[in-house]
């Protein structure tokens, strides 16, 4: 399973020998089966290298018949010390899922064992699928564990799944330490399972980029960006007609895709009747999206689901206000601030009546926007602060 000649094997990523391990499971690190993954759960790993040990297992559900036949059956495909890269055998929807992740624990276990390494700590980074894994791993090996909360895939799962919440109960209580990206995903889990004795800590996730660009007066385009083979869990045709219902005067849409998400999109927009102010703009680079946004009266981008959304966060850093879906991605963060609205992104009105308001007051709300660009408030979405938020939660665990 493993090469023991490589020295990596048995210090994983970051500090020394004397530092303290983490072993992560996760499905959401960028490894040899899926390297386009996202970067969130990377980002806390590497950044964190200087005071702890990390080796990660990144998990990947291969379906197929071998999926009911062994579930949590493990192929490795990759190792190079500080990252495993799995895949693990269950069938789709989450059937079998407590059984595979009861073995997939137990292939965690031994492979510890066999590299002699004794992590002082578990991190799973969901709570609806790697959580039962680090539920069972932790009791094996007698250390505490630690979960992320992932709003998007947890309230999807975990609503799903309640023939496991007894056991998800059981998973939320015994953390050692919760971290949510964002507050309502925290309630959400609290009304289900009741309020924790133990620590919930909010982190969002580290932006890819952090310049600040000051609000600046604009014409009343709404703007949006999301890769377009999302176009239905964005909600680009409620968009289109919140667009429609409102004073905006141009609507552009930034993301790349293919030919089939293109021709979604563009359907969308014709079908609300708005292809005489919408536009799509195409895929923008970090550095060209911040100014693109600086340039809008404001960000829409009512999700059906999102964990977080740090697009949301990008915009307000580029000066552009925000609408974004109450009970989803950044709610939580912003209560009471004027420049980001909270709407139902089920209703086109709704969404509308966000626009509205920053588009009509866009003077006022970009002001309200450029003084907390100024303050504090803002360097609790930098790189360190979140950094400092996740070493301080493991030292508290550990201790």
């Amino acid at each position: 399973m493993t090469d023991r000649s490589n020295p990596r094997d048995a210090a994983g990523i970051g500090g020394g020998a004397a530092a303290p391990l983490i072993a992560h499971v996760s499905a959401d690190y960028p490894d040899a089966v899926q390297p386009a993954k996202t970067r969130v759960i990377a980002a806390l790993v590497e950044g964190t290298a200087d005071a702890f040990r990390h080796r990660v297992y990144s998990i990947n559900r291969a379906g197929g018949a071998s999926g009911w036949r062994t579930p949590g059956r493990i192929e490795p495909v990759a190792d190079d010390g500080r990252l495993a890269s799995w895949r693990y055998a269950a069938p789709a929807r989450g059937l079998l899922l407590g059984t595979a992740m009861r073995r997939l624990a137990d292939g965690v276990a031994d492979d510890l064992a066999a590299r002699g390494l004794a992590p002082a700590a578990i991190h799973a980074h969901k709570l609806s699928v790697e959580g039962l894994a680090a539920h069972r791993l932790a009791a094996r090996l007698g250390v505490p564990y630690l979960l992320t909360l992932q709003g998007n895939s947890d309230q999807k799962i975990v609503g799903a799944r309640r023939d496991l919440h007894a056991a998800y109960r059981r998973v939320w209580h015994e953390a050692a330490a919760v971290i949510a990206f964002a507050p309502w995903i925290a309630r959400w889990c609290e009304r289900r399972f009741g309020a924790r004795a133990g620590p919930v800590v909010t982190l969002p996730c580290i932006p890819a980029s952090e310049r600040t660009i000051a609000p600046r007066a604009t014409p009343p385009t709404i703007g949006t960006a999301f890769h377009l083979a999302h176009w239905r869990n964005k909600n680009i045709a409620t968009l289109a007609r919140a667009a429609g219902l409102s004073r905006a005067g141009a609507l552009e849409v930034a993301g790349g895709g293919d030919a089939a998400s293109e021709a979604a999109v563009d359907r969308a927009l014709r079908q609300a009747g708005v292809q005489g102010i919408a536009r799509r703009i195409g895929a923008l680079e970090p550095a060209a999206l911040q100014q693109w946004m600086n340039g809008c009266a404001a960000f829409a981008l009512p999700s059906r689901r999102e964990s977080f959304g740090l697009v949301f966060v990008e915009a307000l850093l580029a000066g552009c206000p925000i609408v974004y879906p109450r009970g989803a991605a950044v709610d939580g963060w912003f209560d009471d601030c004027p420049f980001a609205i909270g709407v139902d992104a089920r209703d086109p009105r709704a969404v509308a009546e966000g626009m509205n308001m920053l588009i009509l007051e866009n003077d006022a709300r970009k002001q309200a926007l450029a003084e907390w660009q100024r303050s504090g408030a803002a360097a609790r979405f930098g790189r360190e602060a979140i950094l400092a938020g996740y070493r301080d939660t493991l030292a508290r665990v550990l201790r």
